[in-house]
């Protein structure tokens, strides 16, 4: 464990210096919010495979199916854990509704849920469909931080109110001193 935890050190020693308590904090609780959805992706993922969608003959359209099906539940999941825990520092406007604070998130993780959906199907014609699917949410799940952390749950920024300046007329200034 000791050499697992130096080999992570010396790679966020790597990036730079602002990105690195990004990297040790903020991305582990995304990777443990992402490993809940990973087991809710692969359970609704075996149980719609082989039990809910046996109606469906063709082992790939029930494949295609079966991966809509757990990415939308891994999705939900994963935007509730993440908006809780991962990002909750960062607070949105209060005319942002969670339902549009979603729609944002399915955008922004819209590429990493292509990237899985297309690698579970290439990776499957190799692999066993679980083993595929893992490794495709392991390589999306890159992606998916960096677009949820720069668009979805970026952040915003702070407008400082100034005093305002004393009104000035256009006229000089009287000289009552004078006789």
């Amino acid at each position: 464990m000791s050499r697992l935890r130096s080999l992570a050190e010396a790679l966020i020693g790597r990036l730079p210096a602002r990105l690195q308590p990004m990297a040790r904090w903020r991305f582990i609780k995304f990777g443990v919010v992402g490993a809940s959805g990973t087991v809710i992706n692969l359970a609704v993922l075996y149980a719609a495979q082989e039990f809910l969608l046996t109606g469906i003959t063709d082992f790939h359209s029930r494949l295609n199916y079966s991966i809509a099906l757990a990415i939308s539940c891994a999705t939900i999941s994963n935007f509730y854990w993440n908006q809780r825990l991962t990002w909750r520092d960062r607070k949105h406007a209060a005319h942002y509704s969670t339902l549009f604070l979603f729609f944002k998130y399915v955008m922004a993780a819209g590429l990493a849920i292509v990237i899985q959906s297309l690698l579970t199907k290439w990776l499957a014609l190799y692999l066993h469909y679980i083993v595929a699917n893992l490794v495709a949410i392991v390589l999306s799940s890159v992606c998916n931080f960096v677009v949820n952390d720069r668009m979805t749950f970026r952040r915003r920024r702070v407008k400082i109110k100034t005093p305002e300046a004393p009104a000035t007329s256009a006229a000089p200034p009287a000289d009552h001193d004078k006789p």
